[in-house]
């Protein structure tokens, strides 16, 4: 959390400053990007329109955005419950052990919840669905259960 906010405070100065002074040419203006192997890349600033991260196990096209929100799930036998994903990475859930944690890993939403179960909430085809797995079970075995999901409130990406 704490290296994250450093990120943001560093770019937030970084476009603060890129804002107050004028550019008069591309040398002087610049952001270098040092990779690993020691080779710099130079980019103008008047040519960057903003700067994103990659979340680790993530991809651009499979972002937390679209997670976010209140989802309406089946609970495997015919009824529903609803789970809430925060921004923060807080999930709620209105039955059972209702607080958990989640993230994005391979294109799905995984949910890790305090009495041990945990969901994933993934895309197939058109649809989503909410994949249950049993407190002995990892998100690599079969499923305790499968249902329907559907965002009744999705965020802003």
């Amino acid at each position: 959390m704490r290296s994250a906010f450093s990120v943001l405070l560093a770019l937030a100065t970084l476009t603060l400053a890129a804002k107050a002074l004028p550019f008069a040419g591309d040398d002087q203006h610049s952001l270098v990007i040092v990779f690993k192997d020691g080779h710099k890349q130079t980019f103008s600033m008047a040519d960057i329109a903003r700067i994103e991260f990659k979340a680790p196990g993530s991809t651009p096209s499979a972002g937390r955005g679209r997670f976010l929100g209140k989802w309406r799930v089946g609970d495997g036998i015919g009824g529903h419950f609803f789970i809430t994903l925060e921004p923060t990475g807080e999930a709620k859930k209105s039955m059972g052990t209702s607080h958990g944690t989640w993230t994005v890993v391979d294109r799905e939403a995984r949910i890790s919840w305090d009495d041990g179960w945990h969901d994933a909430i993934r895309k197939v085809g058109d649809r989503y669905q909410k994949v249950a797995f049993s407190p002995e079970k990892s998100f690599s075995d079969a499923p305790s259960n499968v249902a329907e999901a559907q965002n009744t409130s999705p965020q802003p990406n």
